[in-house]
C-alpha cells in the first residue's frame, strides 16, 4: 500500500478486508508518535505511555467496525487515548491511594525521577506548573498548546463545548503563569 494515502482513502482502505492490515499499519506509523507524547504528557512515565499506546492501538484495531467515519480518524484515536489516559490515572490513585489534592505532588514526584525526561530547569518548571491543573484542563492545554490543536477538534475528542474549552484553557494559562510567576 502507498504511504501516502489520505485519512478519507484510509479509512476506505480499512473497511476492504484485503487491505484491512495494511490500512492499519499507516495509521500507527502515521499518529503513534503523535499519541504517544499526547498519552506521555498525562501520565508522565515513558513506560506507562508506551503501554497506554498500545492499549489505544489494540482498542482502535478491535473496534474498527464501529468507527462510523462522522469524526475524523486522528478525533477518534485521540478520543480512545485520552480515556485510556484519564482510566488509567484514576486506577493508579486509586490502587496508590492518593487524592485527588496530592495526585499533582505525585506526578511531579514521578516527573522528577524519570530518567527519560531531558528537560532543562525551565521545561522542569514549566512541566511542574501543568502538573497542578486538574486532569482535563492538564489535557486542555496540552492539545491546545503543544499540538496546537483547534478548539473544534479538541471538542470532539473530549465532548465539551467550545465555549467552555476557551474558558478552560483561559483558566489553565493564568494557573500557569501564577504557579511560574510565584516560583521565580
Amino acid at each position: 500500500m502507498q504511504s501516502s494515502l489520505t485519512e478519507d482513502e484510509i479509512v476506505v482502505a480499512l473497511r476492504d478486508p484485503e487491505r484491512r492490515r495494511a490500512a492499519f499499519a499507516q495509521i500507527v506509523d502515521e499518529y503513534g508518535e503523535k499519541l504517544y507524547w499526547q498519552i506521555r504528557k498525562m501520565v508522565l512515565a515513558h513506560e506507562d505511555a508506551n503501554d497506554l499506546l498500545q492499549n489505544t492501538f489494540l482498542k482502535a484495531w478491535t473496534n474498527l467496525d464501529y468507527f462510523r467515519g462522522e469524526a475524523k480518524l486522528s478525533t477518534w484515536l485521540y478520543k480512545i487515548a485520552v480515556n485510556e489516559c484519564l482510566t488509567f490515572l484514576a486506577k493508579q490513585r486509586s490502587q496508590q491511594q492518593i487524592s485527588l489534592d496530592d495526585a499533582d505532588q505525585f506526578l511531579v514526584d514521578r516527573l522528577e525521577s524519570d530518567p527519560y525526561f531531558d528537560g532543562d530547569a525551565v521545561q522542569l518548571k514549566l512541566q511542574k506548573a501543568i502538573l497542578t491543573l486538574p486532569e482535563k484542563q492538564r489535557l486542555v492545554f496540552n492539545m491546545k498548546y503543544f499540538d496546537d490543536m483547534k478548539y473544534e477538534e479538541i471538542s470532539e475528542i473530549v465532548g465539551t463545548s467550545v465555549g467552555a474549552l476557551k474558558a478552560s484553557y483561559h483558566h489553565a494559562v493564568k494557573k500557569i503563569e501564577e504557579f511560574l510567576t510565584k516560583e521565580l
